[in-house]
């Protein structure tokens, strides 16, 4: 009884997260509170379940709220937009110097681990360039994907702290672990960017062989006079070197560093109290959106957790997989994290999928933590070629392409990307068999 109402809350929360009927917040609290009134739980241990799981996302749920306003904040100082244009101006008229700009842009636009900003910072800037150039725009929208996925593994991205918040652990903890295979995965990129080069050759792309297109703008400010001028910039790349070298060393708890940072990143650019108020409340409701359906999941967790529903449903799945394969269970989540990743939005794979893969392992002697980073890193590349990922249609949008070219040219180098970076997971000691 018990296992069949898990897995009946499951199919619940995964359906109604894709037909996007109703609020994250609403789905991930609400069902798994239901759930809980069905198996005959009361009231009061039914909230207790929701404070002790709510108990577990506080440290990920500030670090939203801080890092998102940060990273707002850095994009209005203009510092992104001086990258981008050095960036370009130094690619000049060389195809594989362009597809290269391209993904360094795009992993650095991906800092703030937004894939709405990082496109329209990364898309309209390089377009341009790309059409003038005749480099086809799947090339563009391919390295730009696959940087967003790699650099999604901050964590602060989302797909860490969704982790994380399942494992009951700080998502910088596990961030640390994600380091190498994350370095790994730029290099990859950098790699598959200059193949995408060598194929735009190829494809006849080169200096006069395109058109002149007029440059979009990147994002249209609120207010122009929150733009900064050059003498602000590198004391705005110094003070960001210094946060993130913070939280790679751990100095500290990871809000409390992007808490003082932001202190400092609005009192030396922002002196004045008004226009800081004004770029809090700018930024404030994306955060805060963000950081709500973080406690809304450990809500979730905590019924999971204090029902015994993934015990029982664990128990039930055993059953059926193959003893001999259950030691590697996740190893093939991890390979089949990106088609995964296609199907199901990505609340519903972390918060709904995950949890269950990871009770599965754990009963074959696989360690939780074994299992979500070889789901995480599988997961990340189906970020901006999933049609459930709203980036993704603004993406296409601004490069007029259909989403099927997309797909069918980004798909193959993006499952070849993720699988590598599981088997080199495995290789470094990233992923344990």
């Amino acid at each position: 009884m018990t296992a069949a109402i898990g897995f009946l809350m499951i199919v619940a929360i995964v359906a109604l997260l894709l037909k996007g009927k109703m609020s994250p917040v609403v789905v991930l609290a609400a069902i798994p509170a239901l759930a809980a009134l069905i198996l005959g739980f009361g009231l009061p241990d039914i909230m207790k379940f929701i404070a002790d799981g709510i108990g577990t996302t506080t440290s990920n749920g500030i670090l939203f709220i801080f890092s998102v306003i940060y990273f707002g904040v850095l994009a209005d100082t203009g510092l992104f937009d001086v990258i981008v244009n050095w960036l370009v101006k130094k690619a000049g008229n060389n195809v594989i110097a362009i597809t290269v700009a391209t993904a360094i842009i795009a992993t650095i636009a991906h800092l703030d681990g937004t894939t709405a900003v990082t496109v329209l910072i990364t898309i309209p800037s390089m377009y341009p360039v790309y059409k003038k150039m005749n480099i086809d725009e799947r090339i563009l929208l391919c390295i730009t994907g696959a940087c967003m996925g790699v650099m999604n593994l901050l964590p602060w991205g989302g797909p860490t702290a969704r982790a994380a918040t399942v494992l009951q652990m700080d998502a910088n903890d596990l961030w640390h672990m994600l380091i190498p295979i994350q370095v790994i995965g730029c290099i990859i990129n950098i790699a598959l960017a200059v193949v995408m080069g060598m194929i735009a050759i190829k494809m006849g792309a080169g200096a006069g062989k395109g058109v002149e297109v007029e440059s979009a703008q990147a994002e249209k400010k609120e207010d122009d006079a929150l733009r900064k001028g050059p003498k602000m910039l590198f004391f705005n790349f110094l003070l960001t070197a210094v946060v993130i070298a913070g939280l790679s060393v751990g100095i500290g708890k990871s809000y409390v560093v992007f808490l003082l940072g932001l202190c400092v990143l609005l009192a030396v650019n922002y002196p004045d109290q008004k226009t800081q108020q004004k770029l809090i409340k700018k930024h404030a409701p994306s955060a805060i959106a963000i950081s709500a359906t973080l406690f809304a999941a450990g809500a979730m967790v905590g019924v999971f957790d204090g029902t015994g529903m993934l015990e029982a449903m664990a128990s039930a799945i055993m059953g059926i997989i193959p003893p001999a394969l259950g030691q590697y269970i996740h190893i093939i989540f991890g390979i089949l994290a990106l088609p995964l990743g296609l199907c199901i939005g990505t609340d519903a794979y972390f918060y709904g999928i995950m949890p269950l893969v990871m009770q599965v392992g754990e009963t074959y002697g696989v360690a939780s933590l074994n299992t979500a980073i070889a789901m995480i890193i599988g997961k990340n590349l189906a970020l901006m070629v999933s049609p459930l990922v709203p980036a993704t249609y603004l993406a296409i949008g601004l490069t007029s392409t259909e989403l099927k070219d997309h797909m069918k040219f980004s798909i193959p180098p993006y499952y070849v990307t993720s699988v590598l970076m599981v088997f080199l997971g495995i290789v470094i000691g990233v992923v344990k068999l």
